[in-house]
């Protein structure tokens, strides 16, 4: 299993992952530690276990809003997938509708047709 050094609040530490997953881990690493940077410009050296637990919660805190927008958004992608098909639907019916007028009108053209073809051969006794 690879391992990985990261640095949280200036402290290395050696961290085992999946093969592959030694870009992603790393990753996560430096956003957190910029977490507890961010922290510890804003409040101050506050002791390292205290300061983790605040940059692990402050992460939380986001990752629960994140959630909550996500949420929302499946909501109304929910919202917007019915209109849709309700658009769908009228469409399908709208179409339906012109299919049967021009039907009625190719019908009745032919009629009319019929009845110009009837009247042409009286007309030239």
């Amino acid at each position: 299993m690879p391992e990985v050094n990261v640095d949280i609040n200036g402290r290395k530490y050696r961290m085992a992952c999946e093969e592959g997953q030694q870009k992603h881990l790393i990753g996560l690493a430096e956003r957190f530690n910029k977490q507890v940077e961010a922290l510890k410009g804003a409040v101050g050296e506050i002791g390292d276990n205290r300061l983790t637990v605040m940059a692990g919660i402050a992460v939380v805190d986001e990752l629960s809003e994140a959630e909550r927008r996500i949420k929302a958004l499946e909501k109304e992608v929910v919202v917007l997938t019915r209109a849709g098909q309700e658009v769908a639907a009228e469409i399908e019916m709208l179409e339906e509708k012109f299919a049967s007028k021009l039907s009625d009108a190719a019908k009745a053209l032919e009629s009319v047709a019929g009845a110009l073809d009837d009247a042409a051969p009286m007309a030239s006794r």
